[in-house]
């Protein structure tokens, strides 16, 4: 039977249930930040589509829908499998599931690591091609004005997100390394459940930029 190690209240908390509370609050409050940070790149996106429909509908054409619909499914599932693994951790008792927990959040890793791959392989596409914000634009495959403009919001978008997803899968990491040690069990999980909210909020996004980017 695997062993847990018990988790001791911080100093400057009265209780386990404040702590976590407090914890829980903090990541709502940065989580609310994120929505504003994005909620800035929407209204850039909605201003910039509406002044150029016809251009934004042919430009959007040149995005690969498939490879966007890949990791759309890879960040659902991910989102689906961290979400078991926060379940795990608050079920886990004297220890029996933390390799469950391990295995969870490494596969959740895993995806994130494969949605990266796959948007490594389409921004090389685009810088082979030429689609590219800005003056580096050299694409001669659209008719219009301004469809480096296009490119622009979505590089500043896309590239945000993955930034964003770095820094989930660093998280992550983290976690599955404390999981591994058995620092996890039903009287302690904020951290996973933290994690799992940050990561949910990756998924979220991601869901919002597919289709406003691909689809429409």
């Amino acid at each position: 039977m695997s062993s847990i190690v018990k988790h001791h209240v911080a100093h400057h908390f009265y209780d386990g249930h404040q702590e976590s509370s407090s914890a829980k609050l903090g990541m709502w409050l940065f989580l609310v930040t994120e929505v504003l940070l994005f909620s800035g790149l929407f209204v850039a996106y909605t201003v910039i589509k509406t002044l150029n429909p016809e251009m934004w509908a042919e430009a959007s054409k040149t995005l690969d829908v498939t490879l966007g619909t890949v990791n759309t499914i890879v960040l659902i599932t991910s989102s689906f499998t961290v979400a078991l693994a926060v379940r795990a951790a608050q079920t886990n008792k004297n220890g029996e599931k933390n390799k469950q927990i391990v295995g969870l959040l490494v596969f959740t890793i895993a995806c994130a690591a494969a949605f990266m791959v796959v948007k490594y392989f389409e921004y090389s596409h685009k810088f082979h091609v030429g689609t590219l914000p800005g003056p580096f634009y050299s694409y001669e495959g659209l008719e219009g004005a301004n469809p480096h403009l296009f490119y622009g919001v979505y590089f500043l978008m896309t590239g945000l997100h993955g930034i964003h997803v770095l820094i989930g899968m660093g998280v992550l990491t983290w976690i599955t390394i404390r999981a591994a040690k058995g620092h996890f069990y039903e009287d302690y999980y904020t951290p996973v459940e933290l994690g799992g909210l940050y990561w949910h909020l990756v998924d979220l996004i991601w869901i919002y930029l597919f289709p406003l980017l691909y689809l429409v």
